[in-house]
């Protein structure tokens, strides 16, 4: 049986484009190989099953070629090169990283091939110009909201912050600081840290002798869970709250016990009864056999609005430039349904969940007293 996404898009081409077969391609440049291979990993099983309802009843069943950049920037610069003399993509996905994504950004926008950065949260990703798009949630936006969950939340006014030293996790930093300062809290330390480091200690010695009492991490899922277990080994306090990135079943594989307790806010949840989430949810487990997390729906989600946008307004380049800045109404988990602000070139409407892990799994928070 097909999915209410998949049934409603695939009678509209039908009614549209009832004579054209052949598949159209899209560019996919992400992390295969490397420290964030396991988010390449989690696009490609989300843009299967999206593409495996859609593709039946599409008038243009949409295909993917999905090259490893290792979310090196150096890599996904290459492969925009190539990308943009292929008379066949019509559109890139990603990269992984807004750093990636931004260095490639002029080559796309030369050529005038639409560059979606739909994990690309760098507030600069979309102005590098108007043919760059994302769905992910600014981190312009998502830092007030997770310093409103430290302060407001947890009750924490003195906040020690861990941060990834690239240029997304000091402008995050940067914003998350900003943010907490202006609701009244003191930072008290924010501390970098290098991507493939593994021994946090020394840095947190510094954030502890600063005497916070809640623990800030801007770090993706896996050094989060590393840079928790050797918190809780150390005389440091045991709330902690986290950006969205941290969410994923991997964090508690990873961290186990040493993670109950950690706080997130999240744009998806498993949990939530909307109907468009449950279908995504049941489907997922259905063919995985495990529950989906953010980036998996932010990766379906994409491939639908990819195949509404072929089989709307057309497979040319300058097709999909014009669909993406006029369409409404495309099906979403996470946000309900799409429409891109023009000025911004971001979704709007984010609905956040606030999260804590409880007994080894993610469950609302409610409030009450903080872990």
């Amino acid at each position: 049986m097909l999915s209410a996404t998949a049934a409603a898009l695939g009678s509209f081409a039908i009614g549209r484009l009832a004579n054209a077969a052949d598949p159209v391609f899209v560019g996919v440049s992400g992390p295969l190989t490397g420290p964030n291979a396991q988010y390449g990993a989690q696009w490609k099983d989300s843009f299967d099953l999206a593409l495996d309802e859609l593709n039946p009843t599409a008038a243009h069943p949409v295909r993917y070629i999905f090259e490893d950049s290792q979310s090196d920037p150096r890599q996904s610069v290459a492969i925009a090169q190539k990308f943009v003399n292929d008379p066949r993509i019509i559109m890139e996905l990603g990269d992984f990283s807004s750093p990636a994504s931004m260095a490639a950004s002029p080559i796309y926008q030369r050529a005038r091939l639409v560059q979606f950065g739909f994990t690309n949260s760098h507030p600069d990703f979309t102005k590098g110009g108007d043919y760059m798009w994302s769905s992910s949630i600014s981190q312009a936006e998502e830092q007030p909201q997770l310093a409103e969950y430290a302060i407001t939340g947890l009750g924490k006014r003195r906040l020690g912050v861990i941060h990834l030293n690239t240029d997304w996790g000091v402008t995050s930093k940067n914003l998350f600081v900003a943010a907490a300062q202006a609701k009244g809290a003191a930072v008290t330390a924010a501390e970098g840290f290098l991507p493939n480091e593994r021994d946090f200690r020394s840095t947190l010695v510094r954030i502890r002798d600063s005497n916070p009492d809640c623990i800030v991490l801007i770090a993706y899922y896996a050094d989060a869970a590393t840079i928790v277990r050797q918190i809780r080994t150390m005389a440091l306090p045991q709330a902690i709250v986290a950006v969205s990135s941290v969410y994923s079943p991997k964090l508690i594989e990873l961290g186990g016990e040493a993670v109950n307790g950690v706080h997130c806010s999240t744009t998806f949840f498993p949990g939530e009864q909307r109907a468009e989430v449950q279908r995504f949810v049941t489907a997922f487990k259905a063919k995985f056999n495990r529950d989906p997390d953010t980036f998996n729906a932010t990766a379906y989600d994409t491939m639908v609005l990819v195949s509404t946008l072929v089989n709307r307004y057309g497979t040319t380049r300058p097709a999909i430039r014009q669909g993406i800045a006029e369409v409404r109404g495309v099906p979403s988990v996470i946000f309900g349904t799409i429409q891109f602000d023009p000025e911004t070139r971001r979704v709007a409407g984010a609905r956040y969940k606030r999260l804590v892990v409880r007994d080894g799994q993610f469950q609302l928070f409610e409030g009450g007293t903080p872990s």
